[in-house]
């Protein structure tokens, strides 16, 4: 239990930290014989930091009470 604990701190601390990421799509526009046209999207994925705070405070939760194994 304390090492789910562990993760859940070091991940709500990360969450806090970065409030999200980009991922990045390539679409085809146009494609005629050797003329090839692409168009990168950049597809934005946020959350709030106060998912990161409720991780935080849920993972020290999880190591104060949690059973040892």
């Amino acid at each position: 239990m304390k090492n789910l604990g562990i993760v859940l701190i070091v991940l709500g601390i990360a969450m806090m930290a970065f409030t999200g990421f980009n991922i990045i799509t390539k679409k085809k526009v146009v494609d005629i014989g050797p003329l090839e046209i692409n168009k990168e999207e950049k597809t934005p994925v946020n959350w709030s930091p106060i998912v990161g705070v409720a991780l935080l405070v849920s993972g020290v939760l999880v190591v104060v009470f949690g059973k040892k194994a």
